[in-house]
Formats: structure tokens, C-alpha cells, sequence
């Protein structure tokens, strides 16, 4: 199995109404040298203003980015080409992150590496601390909405994990 941490960068809060403009991801292994990054073209009119804004981001600029398709394509090539056995999706807000990129790859290509899974790295470290209250932020690096660099962030929280608690992968 490959371990594979994944952050989307969005223009809205739903699929198909809105869109996945960015998406991070890399394999659980120290050095965190397998990655992929990639922007996506929007797939509708609708979108968020103070949300691009956040992201630093103009509507313009995101108009030019590659097709959903291609992005798609290029994303299930790279899990294949570095992945070993079935890919395991994790996240930090899986049900955000996971609900984006279950509906555009099987939207757009039919199909989804992960299968019908998911894991949330919040819910793993709750489980750990066995506190419900505890936080993933007291042991990583503050998010700076960039997908691939919040995937790196995240991959080595959970890295710092496994070393704390025995975590076995």
C-alpha cells in the first residue's frame, strides 16, 4: 500500500457548482520526494470572489490553467507510476478534499485509483490522543493554501505520527 496525502484548493464550497482549481499530493515517505502539483481550469461561471482572493488568486489567471481532464489523466499516471499496491487517500479535511477529487475523477475520467475510501489525518491523531478535542495543528506547520505545500505539510505531520505513537503504514 501507498500512503498518499492530498490537498485541493477550490473556488467554492461543492463540486460541479464549483470549481477545483488546485490540487497537491505526495507520497508518505521520509524525504517526501514523490509529489504532484497541478492547476486546474474552473468548470463552471460560479465562483467565490472572497475565496479566490484569499487564495491570492484572480479569476483571469485561473481561466488560463490546464482542463480538468489532462490534470486528471496526469494525476492517476503519477499514482500509478510511484504508488506501490493500492493508493490510500488521506487528508486533512478529508470530507472536503475527498468530495472534490471522487467527483473529478470520476466525472471526468471514470475512474478512481482510491477506490471508494478515505482517511482523515485529523481523525487519526484524535484516535491516537484518544481526545476528541485534540488538535492537528499543535503538531504542523501552519497551512498556507498552496495544495502541494499543504500536502507536504500535512505528510510530515503524519510522518512525526508515526514516529510518536508507532504508527505501523
Amino acid at each position: 500500500m501507498s500512503y498518499i496525502i492530498v490537498d485541493v484548493e477550490t473556488d467554492g464550497p461543492i463540486p460541479g457548482d464549483y470549481s477545483m482549481l488546485a490540487i497537491g499530493a505526495v507520497i508518505v515517505k521520509e524525504g517526501l520526494k514523490k509529489t504532484f502539483y497541478s492547476n486546474i481550469k474552473p468548470i463552471s461561471d460560479k465562483y467565490q470572489k472572497e475565496t479566490l482572493k484569499f487564495l491570492g488568486l484572480t479569476r483571469k489567471e485561473t481561466l488560463k490553467y490546464k482542463t480538468p481532464k489532462k490534470v486528471m489523466i496526469e494525476f492517476v499516471d503519477w499514482i500509478k507510476q510511484n504508488s506501490k499496491g493500492k493508493p490510500i487517500f488521506i487528508s486533512d479535511n478529508n470530507g472536503f478534499d475527498w468530495m472534490f477529487l471522487c467527483w473529478y475523477l470520476w466525472h471526468f475520467i471514470k475512474e478512481n485509483p482510491f477506490g471508494h475510501n478515505s482517511k482523515n489525518l485529523s481523525s487519526i491523531y484524535k484516535g491516537l490522543e484518544k481526545n476528541m478535542g485534540a488538535s492537528i495543528k499543535n503538531i504542523r506547520n501552519k497551512l498556507n493554501h498552496n495544495a502541494l505545500d499543504d500536502a507536504k505539510n500535512n505528510a510530515e505531520a503524519l510522518l512525526n505520527i508515526q514516529k510518536k505513537y508507532g504508527l505501523k503504514f
